[in-house]
């Protein structure tokens, strides 16, 4: 499913390196649960960028589904990344002149898909996920955990094989991360490969493969079955 061999990225600040990620081995197989943890400046946001074709490689080599995406285009990795990746992120990201169901539309909107098959599409994510009487409210208008709901909803629309989640409890209280996390597990339970970064080690704990990240090395890889 996910590849990486031997991935680094090296950032040049001024006179001086900062090397993000050091020589990243990694397999993901498709429909694992992972958490990724680390302490500030440990690798977790730049892995993920690289996971989500945010972000190229300084060296090595990313496969997705057996095809090696990191010497791809940038075009080529937009449609990547738009037909087979979800993001979701802590502060949202929403657009906010947009409606909820108009936020949730974009991706396919983009992508071109039909008019018909989009509010079809989104009628239905806006059933899954309690906010048909939302549905023409704009982000301000909504609490917390209604816009990241949103934002689940739009980071699934495409249908996605991956979703990658940055601190996604991080701006909600706890009933709503706790809420939040209960969805993105739903979809992880059919099917989707979930890659979840977290400071959480309460988040991190649920996930059924925890990665320990520190100065762009992972330095353990631990495994436990489903409760």
């Amino acid at each position: 499913m996910i590849e990486l061999t031997e991935v680094s990225r090296v950032f040049h600040l001024g006179d001086s390196q900062v090397h993000a990620l050091s020589g990243i081995n990694l397999e993901i197989q498709s429909g694992e649960y992972l958490s990724v943890m680390g302490p500030s400046g440990s690798g977790k946001s730049t892995l993920l960028n690289i996971l989500g074709l945010l972000d190229r490689p300084t060296t090595g080599h990313y496969q997705l589904e057996g095809r090696n995406v990191s010497d791809l285009s940038a075009d080529e990795q937009a449609q990547v990344r738009r037909e087979r990746i979800g993001f979701v992120f802590q502060v949202f990201h929403l657009v906010p002149r947009l409606t909820a169901a108009e936020n949730i539309a974009l991706p396919m909107m983009l992508a071109g898909i039909a008019p018909d098959e989009r509010a079809a599409r989104v009628k239905q994510a806006l059933a899954d996920y309690d906010l048909s009487d939302r549905a023409e409210h704009r982000p301000e208008q909504l609490s917390g955990g209604q816009r990241q709901r949103v934002a689940i909803a739009r980071a699934t629309i495409m249908r996605p094989s991956v979703i990658l989640a940055d601190e996604p409890t991080g701006n909600l209280d706890r009933a709503s991360g706790q809420e939040a996390m209960n969805l993105l597990e739903a979809l992880n339970a059919s099917g989707v490969t979930l890659i979840v970064v977290t400071h959480d080690p309460v988040i991190g704990a649920r996930a059924h493969r925890r990665l320990q990240m520190v100065d762009g090395c992972i330095v353990a890889d631990t495994r436990h079955e489903a409760d």
